[in-house]
């Protein structure tokens, strides 16, 4: 740096430190040396979380929350305003992206015990982070006020009919009128435009301070800071910047590609992103022939239809989302990383991860009575994944873990 710039950046550090938590939290920050593939996913769900903003907020200027305008408004963005396509559908495949990085994220916690002592607060966080996503997508849900957004969000909402006692008293309040209406969309566009990004935001910063305080976990689930130097840098580390921040560029790079790949000649993914019932106004007497939601919700929804009873099934799906919170708890491993774990807890969650997967297949389908019974099947095995877990991690034969990282 020139001498005026060094006496610029001094000038701003000694009235707004900034130049010491760079260094602690970015450029000297010490990760593990053996990050992999997996580890790529913190830093692109942060990505995503800007271009949702930046596209968000470009959105909103042009968009108008009434039940008479909502829908003119989004084909106003799509035809007349320069780029609004772009920008539409940058937000609208960054929304199922961010549920892409998110839950690959969440499985690098469950290859590496990325919630075991001592980051059990750093993935209570993160759970949060991610209920917060879901009820931040749903809000975005209604305000294209197309077919699917309207029905979808009708089906969603009565859910709260089924609380015993205050239920009609809940669903009214949640949307603010006896039936999904301009009132609804007022309150779900301020919350979704307002309320949640700031607890979104704030909830990622709380996040990455905590995984700091720490430190990351790793591949090995070797806890570094257990080996210094005598300057107490772990001896497993390296400095955040350059080596990762290269590394996350390059991981950028590879996912920006299959972005705009998207979002340039696929952006309605098979309907899978944007439903194609939602180029359509929304229309209160006319109920589109098959309701379900986006994609990246179906695996709940397929719990909730899963069980016949109202009440159990939104308890069930409510369950399936709260369990994520005790998982610290219910694994009593004496390992963290897969890498030394035993077969039994890989054919676990090799079994969660298929009806996981098959949960959210079929919760995008007709149900039939086949699909049904599959589903419960796949709602089995998802609770039983986290139920059964203090027994199989307990009976579980695991490796010797090395002192140090090997590779």
């Amino acid at each position: 740096m020139s001498k005026p710039q060094n006496k610029f950046i001094e000038w701003i550090d000694t009235r707004l430190p900034i130049i010491e938590p760079f260094r602690k939290h970015m450029s000297e920050y010490p990760a593990p040396k053996n990050f992999n593939f997996w580890y790529y996913f913190g830093s692109l769900a942060l990505l995503v979380l800007v271009i949702q903003i930046i596209s968000g907020i470009w959105l909103a200027m042009n968009y108008v929350p009434t039940e008479a305008a909502a829908f003119a408004s989004v084909e106003y963005i799509m035809r007349d305003v320069p780029f609004g396509d772009l920008l539409r559908y940058m937000h609208t495949t960054g929304a199922s992206a961010f549920f892409v990085v998110v839950y690959l994220h969440m499985m690098r916690g469950l290859l590496y015990g990325s919630y075991q002592k001592p980051r059990e607060l750093v993935w209570i966080l993160g759970v949060a982070i991610f209920l917060c996503l879901m009820i931040e997508a749903f809000f975005g849900y209604l305000l294209p006020w197309g077919q699917m957004s309207f029905w979808g969000a009708q089906v969603i909402t009565s859910l709260f009919g089924a609380v015993p006692s205050y239920g009609e008293e809940l669903m009214l309040f949640v949307r603010g009128d006896y039936n999904i209406s301009g009132a609804t969309l007022n309150r779900f566009y301020a919350l979704h435009v307002v309320a949640l990004p700031l607890v979104i935001i704030a909830l990622v910063f709380i996040h990455i301070v905590a995984l700091h305080e720490v430190g990351s976990n790793n591949p090995d689930g070797i806890e570094i800071k257990k080996h210094k130097d005598e300057k107490g840098v772990p001896l497993d580390s390296i400095p955040f910047h350059p080596y990762y921040t290269v590394k996350d560029l390059v991981g950028v790079g590879v996912f920006l590609i299959a972005f705009c790949a998207v979002m340039f000649f696929m952006p309605e993914m098979g309907g899978y992103f944007i439903e194609y019932p939602n180029y359509q106004p929304a229309d209160q007497l006319a109920t589109p022939e098959h309701i379900a939601p986006v994609w990246y919700m179906t695996p709940f929804y397929s719990i909730l239809r899963a069980i016949p009873h109202k009440l159990s099934g939104v308890i069930a799906m409510g369950g399936s989302l709260a369990i994520l919170f005790v998982l610290p708890w219910l694994d009593r491993s004496k390992v963290k990383s897969i890498r030394y774990r035993g077969n039994l807890y890989k054919v676990c969650l090799a079994a969660f991860v298929v009806s996981f997967i098959g949960l959210g297949y079929l919760g995008g389908l007709d149900p039939t009575p086949i699909r049904t019974l599959f589903a419960r099947i796949f709602t089995f095995g998802y609770f039983a994944f986290f139920l059964l877990m203090p027994v199989y991690t307990t009976l579980d034969k695991t490796k010797t873990v090395p002192l140090r990282i090997t590779k």
